[in-house]
């Protein structure tokens, strides 16, 4: 399952959320690749693409962005929020670790007709 954290407008974020995983005990064993965009930002990181091949993988990826959400600025959420997968898209900024893992195995399995998801 690969799955994008998008920058909605605020590079700085995904480079820090990509620092957070990578030093995370259990999210750093996690592909985390850098995605940038051709244009007038040439280079610029556009998005993180995350490859969760496990329930073990969907778990620490959750663990790891709440555990880094919640680290940055006492809580408040700017930037790296939006998830897509596919065709769907969602706010991820709320979710609790349990919840985004129930997502994400959610979204896997193909049950992408939640309240939570928007296509």
């Amino acid at each position: 399952m690969r799955v994008r954290i998008e920058s909605d407008g605020e590079k700085l974020a995904l480079t820090e959320l990509q620092d957070w995983l990578a030093r995370d005990l259990r999210a750093r064993a996690l592909s985390v690749a850098a995605v940038s965009t051709p244009g007038p930002t040439m280079g610029a990181l556009d998005a993180l693409e995350i490859v969760l091949g496990s329930a073990g993988d969907i778990a620490n990826f959750a663990v790891g962005y709440a555990g880094w959400r919640l680290a940055r600025a006492g809580g408040r959420v700017r930037g790296a929020r939006t998830l897509t997968f596919g065709s769907s898209t969602v706010d991820v900024s709320g979710l609790d670790p349990e919840q985004l893992a129930d997502l994400l195995r959610r979204l896997e399995a193909g049950d992408s007709n939640d309240d939570d998801v928007q296509s």
